[in-house]
Formats: C-alpha cells, sequence, structure tokens
C-alpha cells in the first residue's frame, strides 16, 4: 500500500533521484554517425554473440541524463535480471565527452536512434525494443510513429514523456517547478558555454557568452540555441513539430505510456486520450507518481515498482 507521503509528486520525484542505486559493470560503444560525430553506448548483460537472439533493450535517457542517472541504473539491473540484454543510448555530448559538432541533441530527434537501432537490427538477430524516460520518452514516441522506423523495434515503453513540449515548457516554469527547470538548466548551459568557445556561435546562430548566462527558462534556451541550431525558425515552432502527441494515432506497433497526473514537469494535460491513440498505444495512468518516480512502500522499503512493469510488458511481446 502506498505510504501517505508517498502521494506527494515533489516527494515521488526527488525521493527517486536521490534514493543511492549501486553501479553495475557495463561495456562500451563509442557508436560514429553519419554526420562525423558519435553517440556513446554503454550495454549490461552484452550480447557478445552477431548471431545470439537474446532479446536487446535500448534505452534512451532523459534531458542532461546519463549512465548515471538512477532510473537508468534500476532499468538496467531490473531488465537485465528479467533475461534482457540491455545498451543505453547517450544522446550527443550526454556522455564524457563533448560531442563534435556545435549542434547537439532535442526532444524530438529521431536520427541518432535510428541510426543506431539501424546497426543493432543488421548486426544480432535479436528483438529490440525501447525504453525512453522523459524526453527520451518523447523521442521513443516520434520515433515509433515515424514510417521508415516502424519494423526497427518490436515494442516500446514510454515513461513521463513530455508529450505536448509546450505545455511542458509552460508548466515547469510556475511555482515548485522552476527549481527543476533552474537544476536543468545548469548542465545545459555549460555546455552551451564551452560550445560557443569552441565553435562561433555568435556567427551561426547569434549567440555569445553573457547571453548565455542570462538564459533563465526553457523557453529562452530553446529559443536562443536549441530551435536555431537545428533548423527550427524558433522555440514555438520546434515545440509544435517535436510534440510527440499529435502523432500517437501512427504508431503500429505495441507501445505502453506510463504517466503519473501529478507530474511537477508536465502536468496533466498532456497526458492523451484514448481516441488520440492508436490501437496500439496502452496508456496506464496513475493519479500519483511525480516525474519518473513511481514509488510504493516506505522510506526505508521502498519499492520502485515500474521497471517490473516495464519488464513484465515487454516480456510478453516476445
Amino acid at each position: 500500500m502506498i505510504k501517505y507521503i508517498f502521494l506527494n509528486a515533489h516527494i515521488q520525484t526527488l525521493f527517486a533521484t536521490f534514493y543511492r542505486v549501486e553501479d553495475t559493470p557495463l561495456d562500451h560503444e563509442r557508436f560514429t554517425l553519419s554526420d562525423g560525430d558519435f553517440v556513446d553506448c554503454l550495454w549490461y548483460e552484452r550480447v557478445l554473440e552477431e548471431g545470439s537472439h537474446k532479446p536487446i533493450v535500448v534505452l534512451l535517457h532523459g534531458l542532461a541524463g546519463s549512465v548515471e542517472s538512477p532510473y537508468i541504473k534500476r532499468a538496467m539491473r531490473e531488465l537485465g535480471s528479467m533475461g534482457f540484454s540491455v545498451v543505453l543510448m547517450h544522446f550527443r555530448g550526454c556522455y564524457k565527452e563533448p560531442n563534435l559538432l556545435a549542434r547537439s541533441y532535442h526532444s524530438g530527434e529521431i536520427g541518432d536512434v535510428k541510426e543506431f537501432i539501424s546497426y543493432l537490427k543488421d548486426k544480432y538477430r535479436s528483438k529490440l525494443f525501447g525504453v525512453g524516460f522523459s524526453i527520451g520518452g518523447n523521442v521513443l514516441l516520434k520515433f515509433m510513429s515515424h514510417s521508415d522506423s516502424r519494423e526497427l523495434l518490436s515494442g516500446a515503453v514510454a515513461v513521463s514523456a513530455p508529450m505536448d513540449l509546450t505545455l511542458c515548457a509552460n508548466k515547469i516554469e510556475q511555482g515548485f517547478s522552476r527549481l527543476y527547470q533552474q537544476h536543468l538548466l545548469k548542465p545545459l548551459k555549460r555546455q552551451l558555454k564551452y560550445k560557443c568557445k569552441k565553435f562561433d556561435l555568435k556567427g551561426l546562430i547569434g549567440l555569445d557568452s553573457k547571453e548565455i548566462d542570462a538564459i533563465s527558462s526553457f523557453w529562452e534556451f530553446d529559443n536562443r540555441y536549441t530551435a536555431p541550431i537545428h533548423g527550427f525558425k524558433d522555440a514555438k515552432e520546434y515545440y509544435q513539430l517535436c510534440s510527440s502527441k499529435g502523432d500517437l494515432k501512427d504508431i503500429v506497433k505495441p507501445t505502453l505510456i506510463i504517466h503519473a497526473k501529478d507530474d511537477p514537469f508536465t502536468g496533466a494535460g498532456v497526458i492523451p486520450k484514448i481516441d488520440e491513440v492508436s490501437t496500439f498505444v496502452t496508456l496506464d495512468i496513475k493519479e500519483h507518481g511525480g516525474h519518473l518516480g513511481f514509488v510504493d512502500g516506505s522510506f526505508f522499503k521502498p519499492d520502485f515498482w515500474i521497471f517490473k512493469r516495464i519488464g513484465n510488458y515487454l516480456s510478453n511481446l516476445e
């Protein structure tokens, strides 16, 4: 039974973030992209034989996330214990080294994911599944709805995905949620200042170091950097084109969406109605759970049940 204290969305969110998770041995693989850049991928229970039929789960992390994110560590351990080979594909520049180009990653970037999953599909005989957390979930849902990506994955799970980016950018500027915004902006601005030194961002998109310091919201960050560097007119266009909510009817492979109504990053407005998704999409909507929280039990014996839920769903698709 959920303890009363875990009915608070912020406690759910923060407890899941700060509760310690043990490290596990991982294998590193650097994958070179077609534009000469790279993504760093880390394997748990790696498939070593190219002819292996062991199912593979590709994980996509959230904004400013990495293998150090507790939800990634939990997912790797749980899914690995259930018989999956698990690989985390870091988005560009999110592991130990900056990426090589002035561009980065964003909430609708499916090109890198498609390249890496296509490589896995060619190399192994395994079934491939995807699990995305937060913006990784939005990316995965966009990927699953795209016509030339549909045959690459046998199923997918998206957790706490910001399916309407405009609503989310507004929500995280309200009340206590502004603290999450400031926390996430720090590493993003730090990476951006590095890019400002290495590349001529002033010449490319009219952005200098002092202007980066002044950025105080995702709207500003995306309007000044994410949108122009990736070819969008502005943040408004970027949010409109990269939100996954309007694409959910195009999904033709089993896909589970797990979301909490009290998510302090997104609000309940991003949650699709049943007539907004295809028959291949299962909505698992909880009253409580926060953002990437979903904790039952107590402080001393917490149950991060979501990872077993993910594993059971994917196991039933084999």
